[in-house]
């Protein structure tokens, strides 16, 4: 950078339901604008674009196209916002949801765009909530343990259905035609990039976590083979490809690329990266130690650490899934904001409704402030935070959301408070199994829309007994992409040198109660307890979920 003058980085973030772009100031992380931009299809879990063919349940899709737009809409808008000089941006990267897969022919064109294919569910984008692979996944955690593949407790011993290999197994089994004619199986977090600058490039951090890479390794072909035959060349034949580290080149902005976005030509496009993952160094939280938790629909733990532990039902732990020379581990919790959408809309009298508009209030914003005014286990209830399946430490997706002491005089803001309770308690149970392994847990740092909720926040601090520092800043994952891209541009020599100057963190904004805690100890037993019930024993919500499955295919057989 030449002395008084300004460059910049864009970082945009691919959400579940939108992409956002954010023009960053290299020199000291200033974002100086933003846009965003709303997929036209969202998610597609109910019929399939363009034919209305009815989409089974657990399934979840996205249209490739959707993510382009973004780069079209939102990036040019933000450019603008910021009042800066396109010319002086020097870098762009890109971050995605995990683990949402592409199926595409050799020179990336998605399945669902070649014509004979777009009536095809299989051709389509696969989100990460499609969870409809659920019993592949049962079958590779299965084989593995038998086997006693190596690879296995580095995921803490289970496979999850969001995965590459589920998924993929899923579509050699149910639609080989699909199958056979796609060339690439890839992470929306590289086929963004490979549409930003010309080539394809595999990022360490989705190859590690989500695609079974361990010790430089993939799953064995006798493994595969054994799985189904016929599937032992799924990773030669439609996965393997070299890896970069993340902060690295991918490549230059193509000129088409150019076209869409406003940007120069030629620009530095960093190696693309996972949400969760990338806003770590946008919260400087990139040292052992730090539990980085981004919450929003749902919630994705990640930290960094010297050591190689393996850790029950953690996501992944991969040597430079984070930061460059330290292994980085993730756990998460499926359902999070999800789960308080769910009840706003589905379970709130039109009463509450009516009452938050009179005080100006979200009905989010009324329910919360009047759960703040109960003491801590006056409505008398426990939830289970599973209304997504669980991710960790269970790993099961056939698990389902629970609500324990109801009774005629239990209210919605004892319910949402319980809700709220639950998902914290969630994050406990990863916290100490994440201690008990080993992976020591000091601060507690939070990304995501829902920091804005206090008592949200203060609930967390108190059940984990954690001191809570929040980011400060509303975008952490395209801030984080944002140093990514410095970093590739070459304004920085590595990630945390660009995190301390670029990222953002209020320190220890919530401080632990010990009465408070003691408070929670008590509820967070009967949580425990129906965690291992249902979780460990009981197979009644694997049971109700197949009875679902069996009444809707009944229900479509007669139609």
């Amino acid at each position: 950078m030449s002395a008084g003058q300004e460059h910049y980085t864009i970082g945009v973030d691919y959400g579940t339901l939108s992409g956002r772009a954010v023009v960053v100031r290299v020199s000291d992380g200033a974002e100086l604008g933003s846009a965003v931009h709303a997929y036209e299809h969202a998610v597609v879990d109910a019929t399939l674009p363009g034919t209305g063919e009815a989409l089974r349940p657990e399934w979840a899709l996205q249209v490739p196209e959707d993510y382009r737009q973004v780069l079209r809409i939102a990036v040019p808008a933000a450019v603008s916002a910021a009042g800066i000089d396109p010319a002086d941006v020097v870098g762009i990267a890109t971050d995605f949801t995990a683990c949402t897969m592409v199926p595409t022919l050799a020179d990336g064109t998605p399945l669902c765009e070649v014509p004979d294919l777009a009536g095809r569910p299989h051709a389509y984008v696969k989100l990460w909530k499609h969870h409809a692979a659920q019993p592949h996944a049962d079958r590779i955690n299965r084989l593995a343990e038998e086997r006693g593949e190596a690879w296995l407790p580095r995921y803490g011993g289970l496979i999850s259905s969001e995965w590459e290999f589920a998924k993929g197994l899923q579509m050699f089994e149910e639609d080989r035609e699909v199958y056979d004619r796609m060339e690439r199986w890839v992470e929306a977090a590289d086929w963004i990039v490979w549409e930003l600058c010309g080539a394809y490039v595999r990022n360490a951090c989705s190859a590690g976590y989500k695609g079974i890479l361990q010790d430089g390794a993939y799953p064995s072909t006798d493994f595969l083979e054994a799985l189904a035959p016929g599937f032992g060349g799924f990773v030669a034949d439609k996965v393997e490809h070299p890896i970069c580290e993340l902060g690295a080149t991918a490549g230059r902005l193509t000129a088409e690329a150019a076209a869409w976005t406003g940007l120069p030509e030629g620009i530095a496009v960093a190696v693309g990266n996972v949400d969760a993952h990338v806003t770590a160094p946008a919260a400087q939280a990139v040292d052992p130690g730090q539990m980085v938790a981004i919450m929003g629909t749902s919630t994705c733990h990640v930290m960094s650490a010297d050591v190689l532990r393996e850790v029950p039902g953690m996501c992944g732990v991969v040597d430079g899934g984070i930061i460059a020379g330290r292994w980085g581990y993730e756990a998460g919790q499926s359902g999070v904001g999800d789960i308080f959408g769910w009840f706003v809309d589905n379970a709130v009298p039109a009463s509450y409704a009516e009452s938050a508009a009179a005080a100006g209030e979200s009905v989010h914003e009324h329910l919360t402030r009047l759960a703040a005014q109960q003491a801590i286990g006056e409505h008398g209830l426990v939830a289970l935070d599973w209304h997504s399946g669980n991710r960790s430490v269970l790993v099961d997706h056939e698990l389902s959301g629970l609500v324990v002491g109801l009774t005629l005089a239990t209210k919605p803001e004892d319910v949402y408070r319980a809700l709220l309770e639950a998902t914290a308690f969630g994050t406990r149970v990863i916290v100490e199994t994440f201690r008990d392994s080993g992976v020591p847990v000091e601060e507690f740092v939070v990304a995501g829309g829902l920091q804005k909720n206090a008592l949200l926040m203060q609930i967390y601090s108190d059940v984990t007994r954690l001191p809570l520092s929040v980011i400060d800043s509303d975008q952490g994952p395209a801030l984080g992409s944002a140093i990514h891209a410095a970093v590739a541009a070459g304004s920085y020599p590595d990630v945390p040198t660009a995190a301390k100057a670029m990222g953002k963190v209020r320190k220890a904004v919530y401080v632990p109660d010990e009465t408070r805690a003691q408070a929670y100890d008590r509820l967070f037993a009967e949580y425990r307890e129906l965690h291992d019930h249902f979780g460990r024993g009981v197979t009644a919500m694997r049971r109700l979920k197949a009875i679902r499955r069996e009444a809707v295919a009944g229900k479509e057989s007669a139609r």
